[in-house]
């Protein structure tokens, strides 16, 4: 019963409460600025990244799947795979795969084999 009454007491002093509503305002400020405010910024960076896709850029959905876009309509696109043409709505595409981002990748692993066959040839001669 002792804890209980400690619980239900008001404060003694009037200070606290005009000090209380500034820590919660600093919390609140705080907030805005580590969480808010960036998943703000991400949200407006994902929406121009969609908004600008145009037909024939080669994009990975969020469930792993990768195609071109064959038509850009208002609520989603049509996206051509190697089984069909199928709808996604814009909110399902996660990432651009085009060659000007991961051509580099490609062509390093293309050409090893090529320079490998070259040496071998060179070698055996």
């Amino acid at each position: 019963m002792n804890t209980l009454t400690i619980f239900l007491q008001a404060p003694a002093q009037g200070g606290n409460s005009s000090m209380m509503l500034i820590m919660m305002g600093v919390m609140f400020v705080g907030f805005y600025f580590l969480m808010i405010r960036p998943q703000q910024a991400k949200q407006k960076k994902e929406k121009t990244f969609q908004e600008n896709l145009k037909v024939g850029t080669r994009v990975v959905l969020t469930s792993g799947l990768h195609g071109r876009i064959a038509q850009v309509q208002d609520d989603g696109f049509v996206i051509e795979t190697l089984s069909g043409k199928l709808k996604f709505e814009k909110a399902a595409i996660s990432r651009e795969f085009t060659e000007t981002r991961f051509g580099d990748k490609a062509a390093k692993t293309t050409d090893k084999p090529a320079e490998k066959k070259e040496i071998e040839t060179t070698e055996n001669k």
